[in-house]
């Protein structure tokens, strides 16, 4: 904690300077220029503020330099362009910004990773970034850069990582023709660009390595393409937040190496098709760990609903996932979803599924989070769920549940929230013990039913009652009447 020592430039046989995350504060001084012999400068993950220095094209030298995850503005200093024997450049989550395109990156020949990402910089992409002929890895996500993606991007034949996600680039089509070409892709992030466009459909030839691909919160019309049957290396799927409607197509399952699939926050329809659970990576775990053996260049960043950004540099770090939450779907949860046993989070809340909870999901041993929740399932909570010993998330709130929740191994870590809106459901952590469980609706509704059958009944009985007392009295009466009338006629004759 604290600030680089002022006198720190008297080391000038300095190579590499290494502080990161040290809560180092205030600016990064002009004199750290005279380290001429730096090849590497790493002070991530600090509170710098301020410019980068002005002077920093004096370490000619430098291989790598990691800034990110400071507080620096401004713009990227012009003599930075001295440093050509750069082959990391690390500006990530700053706040510098201006025009990118003012930068020549054309000296950088050497450079192999340029992370510019969360940063503030501005206008269209500078054509100078793609004579970096030697870039792997080149991320530019939550910037505020517009246009096109240009044919340029083919210029650069080693690149395999391409994040520009949460931009305003436009023209869908034309992007994924271009990037369709390049031979090398293996991650491509494009989220939250394209606003209300539609998806590509037809033949999309090309993206023939993709294994990651991220096309989340485009808010694209129209279907799940076919063309991403034939991408046989992806294992990252994010479709998520769009307007895609539709049924989610069975051709799924012949992605053998499909282990993430985010379909949320659509307009899908239909039932959940059984071939999903047929999707190899999500059924074995020796195929799932022969996926996971892959490396990204630079950490790919999602946000898991309900959860802070996570970073991962592998795909064995992605937790195997299916999320099909707050669709249209409707219909029974297949008994076959107890083959997925390789998955860790499984997300159908916020849909129309139906039918009873499959007891079949206790054969997903590994299952971290399960969320039903906001669907109409009836019927009882298996017991035989108790058995998921890492089951850390579970929700089946807004159901019609009905019957004792389950006691027992994770059942005793949930809370009430758990359950609510199943007024059937009793025992703990609910507040309704099952020995006087209210019923459940259809039996409110036939005791509702007996309850005015029985009143109507005795009242038709006590009319009956009453009218059957009333002709006896009336001739009991007319009886009298008459024989006290026979009786005064007698005296009155005597």
């Amino acid at each position: 904690m604290g600030r680089i020592p002022f006198d720190i430039d008297g080391a000038r046989s300095l190579q590499q300077l290494s502080m990161p995350a040290n809560y180092l504060i205030g600016q990064i001084g002009e004199n750290i220029s005279n380290l001429t012999n730096l090849r590497s400068l790493d002070l991530f993950g600090n509170m710098f503020s301020g410019s980068i220095p002005r002077s920093i094209g004096k370490l000619s030298l430098l291989e790598k330099l990691e800034l990110h995850i400071n507080q620096l503005d401004g713009t990227l200093p012009p003599s930075l362009m001295n440093c050509t024997n750069l082959r990391l450049l690390n500006l990530r989550v700053n706040s510098l910004g201006g025009k990118l395109s003012d930068f020549d990156f054309s000296n950088f020949t050497q450079l192999t990773i340029l992370d510019l990402g969360e940063n503030r910089f501005e206008g269209l992409l500078p054509k100078t970034i793609f004579t970096c002929k030697s870039l792997i890895a080149l991320r530019l996500a939550t910037n505020k850069l517009r246009g096109e993606i240009l044919p340029d991007v083919l210029e650069l034949p080693s690149l395999s990582f391409l994040v520009i996600s949460n931009n305003s680039f436009t023209n869908i089509a034309n992007a994924f023709r271009i990037l369709g070409s390049h031979q090398k892709l293996t991650t491509l992030l494009v989220s939250k660009n394209f606003f209300n466009e539609n998806i590509p459909d037809g033949q999309v030839p090309g993206f023939n390595h993709v294994k990651i691909l991220g096309l989340g919160a485009c808010k694209l019309f129209g279907q799940i393409p076919s063309w991403l049957s034939s991408l046989t290396h992806l294992a990252l799927i994010d479709l998520s937040q769009n307007n895609l409607n539709g049924t989610i197509p069975g051709w799924l399952q012949m992605l053998p190496n499909l282990f993430y699939l985010d379909l949320s926050n659509n307009s899908l329809t239909g039932g959940f098709p059984v071939e999903l659970t047929r999707l190899t990576a999500l059924s074995s775990q020796q195929v799932l760990d022969h996926v996971n053996s892959s490396y990204t260049e630079l950490p790919v960043f999602i946000a898991p609903q309900n959860a802070s950004y996570l970073q991962y540099n592998k795909l064995a770090a992605f937790p195997p996932a299916l999320y099909l939450a707050s669709n249209k779907l409707s219909g029974d949860i297949p008994v076959e979803i107890g083959n997925m046993q390789a998955i860790l989070i499984l997300d159908l809340s916020r849909n129309s599924f139906s039918g009873t909870i499959p007891g079949t999901l206790s054969n997903l041993t590994n299952l971290e989070k399960l969320d039903l929740s906001h669907n109409n399932l009836t019927g009882q909570i298996p017991a035989s769920l108790k058995s998921l010993h890492f089951m850390s998330s579970f929700n089946v709130a807004y159901n019609n549940l009905q019957g004792p929740i389950p006691t027992g191994g994770q059942f005793n870590t949930f809370l009430n929230q758990t359950y609510e809106g199943n007024p059937g459901l009793c025992g703990p952590p609910t507040h309704n013990p099952c020995g006087n469980r209210p019923p459940s609706t259809t039996t409110d509704s036939s005791s509702r039913r007996n309850k005015k059958l029985i009143t109507r009944l005795i009242l038709g009985i006590c009319f009956g009652v009453g009218l059957i007392l009333g002709l006896i009295l009336g001739i009991y009466i007319q009886f009298n009447c008459c024989f006290y009338h026979r009786l005064l006629h007698c005296i009155a004759k005597s």
